[in-house]
């Protein structure tokens, strides 16, 4: 039985976390986490998330149920995940996280504090997504320089950061495909008088509207044809039982930096 700490336990994802964490033979509930000053403190996690009494609170300090736990899940602000990655740390436990949105800084930071613990780390936990990114520089290679690349994305219209982590993952393994850093070729916004594209861009485009869950189109445009790749998350669901999946995954693994590709199996560890 594998101890869930769920961060983050009433916002959208975080209580899909709860509801399929109560669903699973596999896994317990173990912790409940939102920040000082919630209103759903003290309320219960399963009756928040809207599946029933879980018999566990919403609590506010992670020190508090770290403890009772095995794995940490976090899909937060970069501060906030940074800030309990620490007390993982601290504690000797295990991490998932599908926290986007992090600076240069933040992910340096983070990847010096999760070597030190068994961490997951993925912009997208969705295993579609990740079979995706495991084919397309296979994709890039085949159709050769001939072939133009955008990335289109779209999400809620309450997403902070954008590009998503997930577009620009893709847009990352395209461009070490293509042979083109991303940093020189990335387009993230036309407008105006742009004349014509440059050879080797890959485009990154955002979309932001309604209660889109995450839709994430690759467009190869070619002379006479075009091949176009897209995942579509329904709901919120793919992305917590990834999450779920990596967290079974990672209490076996020994303390260091993974992916959903090494969860899965698609790469080794």
């Amino acid at each position: 039985m594998v101890r869930v700490i769920v961060t983050g336990a009433a916002g959208r994802m975080g209580k899909r976390l709860v509801a399929l964490t109560q669903e699973s033979p596999q896994l317990q509930l173990a912790g409940a986490l939102e920040v000082n000053g919630h209103a759903c403190i003290g309320k219960d996690a399963g009756e928040v998330a809207g599946c029933g009494h879980a018999g566990i609170p919403i609590q506010d300090d992670l020190k508090v149920v770290l403890p009772h736990g095995d794995v940490v899940i976090a899909f937060t602000t970069p501060a906030a995940t940074l800030t309990h990655l620490r007390q993982v740390v601290a504690h000797h436990r295990a991490m998932v996280i599908g926290t986007t949105g992090f600076s240069e800084q933040e992910t340096q930071t983070l990847k010096e504090l999760a070597h030190s613990v068994p961490c997951v780390w993925s912009p997208n936990m969705s295993v579609g997504i990740n079979v995706l990114l495991n084919v397309v520089g296979k994709i890039v290679r085949a159709l050769g320089d001939s072939y133009d690349i955008e990335v289109i994305e779209a999400h809620h219209n309450k997403k902070k950061d954008a590009p998503s982590g997930t577009a620009l993952r893709i847009a990352e393994v395209l461009a070490n495909a293509a042979g083109t850093p991303l940093n020189e070729f990335g387009v993230y916004a036309r407008h105006g008088m742009i004349g014509e594209r440059r050879p080797g861009e890959i485009g990154i485009q955002t979309i932001r509207a309604g209660d889109i869950a995450g839709d994430h189109t690759i467009l190869f445009g070619g002379p006479g044809e075009r091949l176009e790749l897209t995942h579509r998350a329904h709901n919120r669901d793919p992305f917590a039982r990834g999450a779920l999946r990596a967290a079974e995954w990672v209490l076996s693994q020994p303390p260091g930096l993974y992916g959903m590709a090494q969860v899965l199996g698609l790469t080794p560890h």
